[in-house]
């Protein structure tokens, strides 16, 4: 039993504490502190007592010696030195002693109170030697004293590594120029705060970049980012969102070695299989937009030798011609499991990265006027009534003759005769397909102009202008005419559907944008099927995609699995291997989406980030009593808002709501009424 009037000493988060007992009952303790607080303490908990007894009902004296007495042990500890006292303590076969015996083999005699206490200070401040445990003192091994100056000294190299990389950070925020040459860890450190700042860390890893920005004082919670973008690491608008994905951003180096060995393929070579035809004299053309690099598809219309009454020819052949990347990447090929990895190219206000490298993606696979290059052709024979009179598909050469942007196809629709054709075509197959249930759901496209970095802006480019329209009606007949030649063979593949919308608000051409946007709330979800099925938003019984083998690995396994089938050598990809395609190009291709779609919403985020504070125009697609969605007017974002009883609204309603907040780096948006 502690006798009131003692000082005992307690550990109070690792920091020794000395406390006046006043009471005891039933192995607690009453203490008065050395800070003046009264506290109750388990008995378990006290390490030392001192034989003396002080009183205690004067409390400015109690408080006073338990001050002196504190300090004193500190003093005491300081100078107490274990490595002697640890040679002979180890040399002995026990390896655990009473705290009271080692105390008095140290001092040499009895220690007093304040010298026992001081020396338990000391073996709990210095853990190299002895382990003080269940009031017993434990002697370490030589392995264990060894193992633990080691610790120390890699402790105190991350010490001064921390403090050092504190001092550069602090000079990379201030501007200055700093190198792997100056600073030995630039590149080991700067990773660190790349994956750290992607949440990409482990435990310890995270913890030292933490601790690094702490003693930096870089304590905002962008501040990982924040460095990186001072070093040049990364660019202001950095697409975090890609970086924290796992699509590949660098091809294998044995797909770069591939690449760059791929010859360009010659005429000779091409035309050596008999049932490739020559196809170098038809007028090909390509309509792209301004940017583009990668043209995969062009287009011909020729007359003919059919007449009408009048005399004109009633007839025309239109060829749509798609670039064979299986030429160059066959299905073994490291080229084709990199497209797989993909699944898709990703495009990007900042820029693009190719689902196949450069050397094919811009050169040998991309459809550049005057080069010859290796294509399959749809040709199809159209009568003035929209009707298709006959169709086939080869395997082909040609060698495109112009190039044309959309704006110079539009203006050749009302100069050449040619081009005035395939405009009447394009409308005639559109309606051909809306007759048959088909939507047109198209929202012009948001482009972002980010020349100016300070103040991002958009504009609405139309997609149902002429040229734009007449691109991807002849697309989808490749592409129905590829479903269709295959389905009829019954060859499997890998074949897009979807069921009729949930309900139906709109048909024909001319629908308003809201009412485009309702609509799109209401489609079924597209499938990917082995075997083709209806597609009711293209008014198709079966459809694919192949026109675009340059960017998507789907286009490429069905163009593999036609150039098989055309060739006469059967079907290359059984049903099951269509269906492990299937599985993994859902999954990659979901990957896709959630990227493109978080870059699209930081850029949306970094367009509205200079309009905090106004009020936006937006319009009502649907509400009901949980939520009212709208659609933002200049961007065509999709928002919601809780409904405002004060305010309602009904679909098709222009509002204007308040933008309190867009932050970019934080995703964060938040609107009001």
């Amino acid at each position: 039993m502690i006798q009131p009037g003692s000082i005992i000493e307690f550990l109070d988060n690792g920091v020794f504490l000395c406390a006046l007992v006043t009471a005891y009952t039933d192995r607690r303790l009453r203490l008065l502190s050395h800070s003046g607080r009264e506290l109750t303490l388990p008995e378990a908990r006290v390490l030392s007592v001192s034989r003396e007894r002080f009183p205690w009902d004067n409390r400015n004296t109690a408080l006073a010696l338990l001050k002196e007495r504190g300090e004193k042990r500190s003093v005491l500890a300081a100078d107490i030195v274990l490595d002697d006292l640890w040679e002979i303590a180890s040399a002995e076969e026990e390896n655990s002693f009473a705290p009271e015996f080692l105390a008095e083999l140290h001092f040499g005699t009895t220690p007093g109170d304040d010298e026992y206490a001081a020396f338990l200070r000391a073996i709990f401040a210095d853990p190299l030697y002895f382990k003080y445990r269940n009031s017993r003192i434990s002697v370490n091994s030589s392995e264990q004293v060894e193992q633990l100056r080691h610790q120390r000294e890699q402790e105190a190299i991350r010490a001064r590594r921390l403090e050092e990389a504190a001092l550069w950070l602090q000079r990379l925020m201030q501007g200055e120029q700093v190198s792997s040459a100056e600073w030995a860890d630039y590149d080991q450190c700067l990773s660190l705060l790349q994956d750290y700042a992607l949440d990409q860390s482990t435990d310890d890893a995270t913890e030292s970049a933490r601790s690094m920005l702490k003693k930096a004082g870089l304590t905002a919670p962008d501040a990982a980012y924040q460095v990186l973008v001072a070093a040049g690491i990364w660019d202001r608008d950095e697409n975090l969102s890609l970086l924290r994905s796992d699509y590949p951003l660098v091809f294998s180096q044995e797909s770069r070695d591939l690449a760059a060995t791929l010859q360009e393929a010659t005429v000779e070579e091409l035309l050596a299989d008999p049932k490739r035809q020559d196809f170098r004299h038809l007028p090909t053309f390509t309509i792209d937009a301004e940017g583009t690099r990668d043209y995969d598809d062009a287009l011909h219309v020729v007359r003919v030798d059919k007449q009408d009454a009048d005399g004109r020819s009633s007839q025309v052949q239109v060829g749509i011609h798609i670039t064979d990347v299986s030429w160059y990447v066959p299905p073994k090929s490291p080229l084709f499991s990199e497209a797989q990895e993909r699944a898709t190219s990703l495009y990007f206000p900042e820029g693009s990265i190719p689902m196949l490298p450069e050397e094919l993606s811009l050169s040998l696979c991309s459809l550049i006027q005057d080069q010859v290059r290796p294509a399959f052709s749809f040709l199809f024979t159209i009568n003035e009534a929209g009707e298709i009179l006959q169709s086939r598909i080869t395997a082909s050469v040609i060698s495109v003759q112009r190039r044309l942007s959309y704006n110079e196809a539009e203006a050749l629709m009302e100069s050449e005769p040619e081009f005035r054709i395939l405009n009447r075509l394009r409308l005639k197959l559109r309606q051909n397909r809306l007759d048959k249930g088909a939507l047109l759901l198209s929202l012009p496209d948001v482009s972002f102009d980010i020349s100016d970095r300070n103040r991002i802006g958009v504009e609405l480019q139309p997609v149902e202008t002429p040229a734009r329209s007449l691109v991807a009606e002849m697309m989808i007949q490749a592409n129905a005419m590829a479903a269709e030649y295959c389905a009829m063979r019954e060859v499997p593949g890998l074949f897009r559907s979807q069921p009729p919308p949930r309900r139906r608000l709109i048909d024909g051409a001319n629908n308003s944008l809201i009412d485009i946007a309702r609509q799109r709330q209401f489609l079924s979800r597209g499938e990917l099927t082995v075997h083709p099925k209806p597609h009711s938003g293209l008014g198709l019984n079966s459809y694919t995609t192949i026109t675009s083998p340059i960017r998507r690995f789907l286009d490429l396994v069905m163009q593999q699995q036609l150039a098989h089938v055309l060739a006469g050598k059967g079907v290359l990809f059984s049903a099951e291997q269509c269906k492990t395609f299937a599985g993994i190009l859902q999954q990659k291709l979901a990957r896709a989406a959630a990227i493109k779609q978080q870059r699209h919403r930081y850029w949306i985020l970094r367009y509205l980030e200079a309009k905090e504070g106004e009020r936006l125009k937006a319009t009502v697609v649907s509400s009901n009593p949980k939520r009212v969605s709208l659609l933002l007017c200049d961007c065509l974002y999709d928002v919601d808002l809780p409904p405002n009883p004060s305010f309602p609204v009904e679909p098709g309603d222009t509002v204007r709501i308040r933008l309190t907040r867009a932050r970019p780096m934080d995703n964060t948006l938040r609107l009001e009424w």
